[in-house]
Order: structure tokens, then sequence, then C-alpha cells
């Protein structure tokens, strides 16, 4: 039940000074070293990082996830190959290097050595990291569950809130605390508008992967299971003012986004996703997503469409919200 607010909740969490020395990194790193004219080579904080172990690697998503220690607090580091552009293919060319491999009649194989400015690899610091974003990152086992209106307000709602996930940092950016450099589109409007933003899986350096959060500035809806009839100005001004707001931006019409909610979301303030369709982004599978277009229809023909709706997600192995329903009975 995690997405990127790992990510973001390390903004929120440690006041001292080396949290502050990651957290200016972090942000100097995902803006391309916009912050506050330094360069974002001028603090490498992970000089000091101690790896612990691997959690996770994928050779498909070219990432890895690193546990360990940075000046003796618990840390995440993930790093990310960031995709080839277009716009850079001809200095790739003209100032690599390259090694050869192997050559067989009219294939050969050689191993490229790139020019560093084109050898970059995204890196997100959380520090100090929980044992919640330690297990986030882990390899588990996953599980479907079936979710009826019932389950929902005797096992899901209970368990959320005895848990008080926190969204301060949603509050942050709402409030023009945080990442206000960052925002691609404001609307203020207290109940049908919203903030959009790149979400920190994006890079922004090419639209192929383009990845933007739309967060509402109601702050009483933590879900779909929220939603009835009455939300319908909101969803339907996020979703006509969104396509409009990235195709002035990017210059993506709209039926090359894919627009969307996740249930259960990675964390309980209402939000919308906006990716380029294409890109397979984590948690963009029908077992997850919900298009915002259909739930639009969905509460247009039944105002309390997602208060009696069965719903399916996946959790995984070492969700405390699994172990609810398994107490239950209901998996």
């Amino acid at each position: 039940m995690a997405d990127s607010a790992a990510k973001r909740e390390a903004d929120s969490v440690g006041t001292d000074e080396l949290s502050q020395r990651v957290k200016r990194a972090k942000a100097d790193n995902e803006n391309g070293g916009r912050g506050a004219g330094k360069d974002p080579e001028c603090e490498n904080i992970l000089s000091e990082f101690k790896t612990s172990a691997v959690l996770s690697d994928s050779a498909r998503e070219k990432n890895i996830f690193i546990h360990g220690k940075l000046a003796g607090q618990e840390a995440v580091v993930i790093l990310e190959k960031t995709p080839i552009r277009e716009d850079s293919l001809a200095e790739l060319f003209s100032g690599s290097r390259l090694k050869l491999e192997m050559r067989n009649d009219i294939y050969t194989t050689y191993r490229l050595q790139a020019p560093p400015q084109l050898n970059e690899i995204k890196t997100t610091v959380v520090c100090p990291a929980t044992e919640k974003h330690v297990k986030k990152y882990q390899r588990q086992e996953s599980f479907l569950v079936e979710e009826t209106g019932e389950d929902y307000h005797y096992i899901t709602l209970p368990y959320i809130q005895k848990q008080s996930f926190s969204v301060q940092w949603v509050h942050n950016i709402l409030e023009k605390k945080a990442e206000v450099e960052r925002i691609v589109y404001e609307d203020p409007d207290p109940k049908r508008g919203f903030v959009l933003l790149p979400d920190f899986k994006w890079d922004q350096k090419q639209v192929d992967d383009l990845y933007l959060i739309a967060i509402a500035q109601q702050r009483d809806i933590r879900s779909l299971r929220d939603l009835t009839s009455e939300h319908l100005p909101l969803l339907q001004n996020i979703f006509q003012k969104g396509k409009e707001a990235v195709l002035q931006r990017y210059k993506l019409p709209a039926s090359k986004l894919r627009v969307y909610l996740h249930y259960q979301p990675s964390y309980y303030h209402l939000h919308v996703h906006f990716t380029k369709l294409g890109y397979e982004a984590p948690g963009c599978g029908v077992e997850r997503a919900h298009l915002l277009a259909d739930v639009i229809q969905n509460l247009q023909s039944d105002p309390r469409y997602y208060k009696t709706r069965t719903l399916y997600f996946p959790l995984r192995a070492d969700d405390g919200l699994l172990g609810k329903f398994k107490e239950a009975e209901r998996l």
C-alpha cells in the first residue's frame, strides 16, 4: 500500500543537520540543480553511506533499492538509470568510446562509455528511514484482496484511522511551504481546486515517462471510498484542467494520457495520477488503477457507487491491512 509517499514523507521527518543536508541535496537533484543557485555536486552525502542490504532491484526497470546508514541514521537509497533522450543522441554518438565485445557476420556488440553528463543516475535518499520505508522496498509476495462496502467500514477504515498515516507533506505543498517551484498548475478553489506537480518517479527530462500528480485542495477525502456525486465538480475540474495544463506545458494531448486513481492509495489524501499512455508506471495495472473517466461516469450513474461497490486491490505480505483481512477470515 505504498508508492512514492515514503519518499515525500522523508521530508517531514527529522530536523537535525543531517536531515537538512539530505533534503537539500535531494531537492537539488530532483530539480536539476535549481535549488537556491547551488551546484548539486557540492554536497556528496552518499560518501558517508554504509550499505547494509540490497532490498530489491530490477534489471527491467534499471533500478536498485539499498538499505544502509548515513552518519549513523537509517537510510534508503534508490538508484535509477535515466532514459536515453532523443535530443542527446548526437552528443552521445560523437562523445562516447566503444569497446568491442563480439563480432559475428552483420552483428557487432560494443560496450559504450558515454560522457559523464549523459550517464547520470537519478538518486533518491530517504533519511531518516523508518521500518515502514525499509519494508516498502523489500521484495514481497502480494495477495489480491476483495473488499466489500462492509469490509471497508469494519476492517479497512478502522485500520486507516488507527495508523494515522501522515500527510503533512501534502499539506506543505497545498500551503506553499514546500515544492513551490515544482508546481505545474494550481487551482486554489477550496472545493474544486487542486495542485498539479511532477511525481518523484519522473526526472522531467523527457515526456516518454511523464508522471504528474494532481492533489485535491479538499482535505477530507481519503480515497475512492469517500467519493460521492457531490465530488463530481472536483473530479471533472481535475480531469479537464489537468489535461489542459499537460497539453500547454508538455504538448501532450488527452489522447496520449492515462488519468487514474489508485485503490488502495499510497497516502490517504485524494490525488489523481497523470501518466503518458504507453509508459508502464508502477500501479497502473487493472488490479489497482481506476480511470478517472470511469469514476466520474460511475458516480453520475450512482451517487454512492463507491460506498457499496466491492473493490479489489493487491496488498504485500507484510502489510498490516492484509493481516486484518486474515484475522476477519476475509482472505
